[in-house]
């Protein structure tokens, strides 16, 4: 039993950040009922592969009929949240907007994840987590002072600053609901949840510790040598993150760096001479050799591994950060719980693969399933 167990939530089936905040409302326990359209988006080939639709149960609705339409505010009834990843306007359209649905049960969370937000000049306009990176100044920050910055995964957008921030949204909404005994809407943009990311770096730039004309140059940046990636004898990389000066002597110490200037952890002038030494040092030896050679130090120091080294890697290995659903590997629930742990309680469903089973459970009777099958809905 998960810490939201007892906790009914209706996916608007879609890609990308509603998606990933159904998957972690799931796997703290909630009960999560996935409404697919028979378009159903980006299909991996087998229903096992899609990892963030993990957890929940799928029911197929035709939402361009009435009927189907009306069944879905019967879910809605009975739901604690809602979310949904649509263009701001698609549910209204559908007459599944807010207002119908809190109108039907006035406690309920409607939960809303887009990457512009739901009004401002761009709030229509297409888009993807690149382009909501860009406009809030966190791409510009990433990337060497020699080329332009590289597309981070979709990491910051769509999951961070949108799935994340959707599932935190929701839970706070929740917990206020119990007090109020009201729901409200959940405005989740990308653009505020990349800004929201941003935080320490806003305040970094306000102190004058953060330079917006050059990309590089910055301490998380790659610009500070001790807090960077190198390349070793193998090809390999290793990366290093000695910010406080303990960890910084400890990283000298153990790459031999005995040069008294590049001692001087903050003489920025000899950055440079300080970035070559280190350069040179880690490819004098294979990845593996400095991490034995690192091993049992304070240096701040870990290998670049692959996705199928971070499986075999024996700290993950020994955490369980990785476990096995369907042959698929993948991500164990997070964060962790002492009394009330996450756990992923089915693979991944086909696309309507439990429409009767759900809606029956949901409240839906026989005579109900046998009238959508006769129209069409299911």
């Amino acid at each position: 039993m998960g810490p939201l167990e007892g906790v009914r939530i209706i996916e608007m089936g879609g890609i990308g950040p509603g998606p990933f905040a159904a998957m972690m409302l799931a796997d703290m326990g909630a009960e999560v009922l996935k409404v697919d359209r028979r378009d159903a988006p980006w299909q991996l080939g087998e229903p096992r592969l899609e990892v963030l639709h993990r957890g929940r149960r799928s029911v197929m609705l035709d939402l361009k009929r009435a009927e189907g339409r009306q069944a879905l505010l019967r879910l809605i009834e009975r739901a604690d949240a809602l979310v949904e990843g649509f263009r701001p306007g698609v549910m209204e359209g559908l007459g599944l907007g807010p207002e119908a649905c809190l109108g039907r049960n006035p406690r309920l969370i409607y939960g809303r994840v887009t990457g512009w937000g739901q009004e401002g000049p761009l709030a229509r306009a297409a888009g993807h987590d690149i382009d909501y990176i860009a406009l809030v100044g966190a791409l510009h920050a990433i990337g060497r002072p020699d080329s332009g910055p590289p597309p981070p995964l979709n990491l910051l957008g769509d999951y961070g600053g949108g799935g994340m921030l959707l599932a935190y949204g929701v839970v706070c909404a929740l917990l206020e609901a119990q007090r109020s005994g009201r729901g409200q809407v959940v405005d989740a943009a990308m653009v505020d949840g990349v800004a929201a990311l941003m935080g320490l770096f806003w305040g970094l730039r306000a102190a004058g510790m953060w330079r917006d004309d050059a990309r590089g140059a910055n301490l998380l940046d790659g610009g500070a040598p001790f807090y960077d990636t190198y390349e070793t004898a193998d090809g390999k990389w290793v990366a290093v993150g000695a910010l406080e000066p303990q960890f910084f002597a400890a990283l000298l110490e153990r790459t031999g760096i005995s040069e008294p200037e590049l001692a001087e952890q903050w003489d920025f002038a000899r950055w440079p001479e300080l970035r070559r030494r280190l350069a040179e040092v880690f490819k004098t030896r294979t990845r593996d050799e400095w991490c034995e050679a690192m091993a049992g130090s304070d240096a701040c120091f870990a290998p670049v591994l692959t996705m199928a080294e971070a499986i075999e890697h024996e700290h993950n290995r020994a955490r369980g950060t990785f476990i096995e659903i369907a042959g698929v590997t993948q991500q164990a629930p997070a964060p962790r719980f002492s009394r009330t742990p996450g756990a992923v309680r089915r693979p991944p469903p086909a696309a309507g693969e439990h429409t009767e089973e759900a809606l029956a459970d949901w409240g839906f009777s026989p005579e109900d399933l046998e009238a959508l099958r006769a129209t069409g809905v299911i």
